[in-house]
């Protein structure tokens, strides 16, 4: 059985706007150290490289909508049968 696709969303659990949080979510690691990491790329670049990203980001990743294996509606679950 082939393992599930795994999607990037927001997270659930938002400080702000979900992107760092949906990261970690992604990769497996502590929401907390993305974040802390996150903040200090933010200082220390200057703001702009890594704010422009930021709300780009934001902008592009999908909300969580309750499955992180698969955002896509459109699937039908059940079994199909010739006539």
């Amino acid at each position: 059985m082939a393992k599930p696709k795994k999607y990037l969303t927001k997270s659930k659990d938002k400080v702000f706007l979900g992107v760092f949080g949906g990261i970690a979510d992604y990769f497996g690691l502590d929401e907390t150290l993305v974040r802390v990491i996150g903040i200090l790329i933010f200082v220390f670049t200057g703001f702009f490289p890594l704010g422009v990203f930021y709300l780009l980001a934001a902008l592009v990743i999908p909300e969580y909508n309750g499955n992180k294996t698969n955002n896509d509606d459109n699937i039908v679950n059940g079994e199909f049968r010739e006539k």
